[in-house]
């Protein structure tokens, strides 16, 4: 089944300070969303992992655009979620879709990230939004890094398709302060710490 986007979103936060001093860099907080249609809506389709394969290059295409959103160096990503939000004419589990091709995506372009990428998904009406959960791109237990971004479009979706978002960000929380595994402590070792 091909894969034809009707609509992408990019969007790219700065923040340059949260009520305390400003840090060196401002943080970025980046996300991509891209409308396709959903080929399984209003109908019960019992296998539906084909299509995971079909999303592969979106994945990869949606992660090279918001890294350029970025500014363009991988390196600097340090967080990373994705998130689904499905039109009312699908299921939950149209959602799930998304799983491999987003988050294998990111972490195939961010040189083979270790964390498992957080995500979310929902059945929603047009103009929905979702919270997407947000963690360190090597260790899921960086509590600096622990941040979600609200995502979603004012026509989208539609009750036959699929909003995808990818989210990265330079950074964990401006001011962070509540202990927990530190960045640089990072071993990198099992996606944990």
């Amino acid at each position: 089944m091909p894969v034809e986007v009707r609509r992408y979103q990019t969007s790219v936060e700065e923040i340059l300070h949260e009520g305390g001093p400003p840090p060196e860099q401002p943080l970025l907080v980046g996300s991509v969303a891209a409308v396709i249609e959903n080929p399984f809506a209003g109908r019960y389709v019992e296998e539906l992992q084909p299509f995971m394969d079909e999303l592969k290059p979106l994945g990869l295409a949606m992660a090279e655009r918001l890294v350029a959103a970025l500014g363009g160096d991988a390196a600097r990503v340090e967080g990373y979620g994705k998130a689904t939000i499905v039109g009312a004419g699908g299921e939950l589990e149209h959602g799930a879709l998304w799983h491999v091709p987003g988050g294998y995506a990111m972490r195939e372009l961010l040189g083979g990230a270790m964390a498992i990428v957080p995500s979310s998904k929902k059945v929603a009406d047009v103009g929905a939004r979702i919270d997407v959960p947000i963690t360190h791109i090597d260790a899921s237990y960086v509590r600096g890094h622990f941040n979600a971004i609200e995502v979603g479009l004012p026509d989208a979706p539609r009750p036959e398709e699929l909003v995808l978002i990818l989210v990265m960000t330079t950074g964990g929380r401006i001011h962070d302060r509540m202990g927990g595994l530190r960045k640089e402590d990072v071993k990198g070792e099992d996606g944990l710490r």
